[in-house]
């Protein structure tokens, strides 16, 4: 996700940053369905204000609360004639407070959360980000072809460069222009790690999505295994001729000491 920062956003610049938001992840999602690329979801990307206090409880709940860790629910319903006791309890509605319910919104989320973010050590990143009237670009995935193409949009740079007029005339519509300039990147967060703004850049930029950044990697390790194996390739030869050198040196004395000239060549 991207976390931008915005100043009085009025609705006609809304609307108009959103459509052109919109069309441009729209071609980027032609684009890979032409190359028979399935990962195509620009629909999914939304643009949208948050409320500083609920996204910043709901983030607390979504890193530090991990529901599979909790005491797990009974099979057996405690009436149930399958459960082994002989206990009459009666049966009533859970409570708030009740353990049994460890959903995202439940008590229990909210005070191990609570309790975890009270732990100076334990941090999810945005803190310091987290000021101010705020907007998220939220997406279902990591993508660098779609999140170049909200750089482009909504963050323009000699990086990322904005349509051309002739090419996008909507674009440059005076309430979408009046609207961009109330936007301000702070940073993203991309598969759980914290980026600023030149970090978030740097994986809009990368070249053929994550398929190029797989090329990449393929590539700088095949270099270091060619590396290495040149390394000891040569370190063995460099070995074999010292001990090839060596051995007729001790050859040559102990002929000269057994009466016998050494062989010239």
């Amino acid at each position: 996700m991207l976390l931008f920062q915005h100043n009085n956003l009025r609705s006609v610049e809304w609307v108009g940053i959103r459509r052109e938001l919109a069309a441009a992840l729209r071609k980027v999602d032609d684009s890979l369905a032409a190359d028979g690329r399935p990962d195509y979801f620009g629909d999914g990307i939304k643009l949208q204000i948050i409320q500083k206090g609920i996204f910043a409880s709901a983030l607390k709940v979504v890193e530090f609360y991990h529901p599979e860790q909790q005491p797990q629910a009974p099979v057996h319903h405690p009436t149930d004639p399958a459960t082994a006791t002989s206990a009459t309890i009666p049966d009533t509605l859970a409570a708030s407070d009740d353990t049994r319910l460890t959903h995202g919104l439940s008590r229990t989320a909210h005070e191990v959360a609570e309790a975890n973010r009270r732990n100076k050590k334990l941090k999810h990143g945005l803190e310091p980000l987290l000021s101010g009237p705020l907007v998220l670009v939220t997406f279902p995935t990591v993508s660098p072809r779609h999140l170049k193409a909200v750089f482009e949009i909504l963050a323009p740079s000699k990086e990322f460069p904005a349509p051309k007029r002739k090419a996008n005339p909507g674009y440059h519509e005076p309430a979408v222009q009046s609207g961009l300039q109330k936007l301000m990147v702070l940073g993203a967060r991309v598969e759980g790690k914290v980026f600023d703004m030149e970090g978030a850049r740097w994986v809009g930029s990368i070249e053929g999505g994550l398929d190029g950044l797989r090329a990449q990697l393929v590539a700088m390790l095949q270099g270091v295994g060619a590396g290495i194996t040149n390394t000891l390739e040569s370190a063995g030869k460099s070995l074999y001729f010292t001990m090839e050198s060596r051995r007729s040196i001790l050859d040559d004395e102990q002929k000269a000491q057994a009466g016998e000239a050494p062989k010239e060549g």
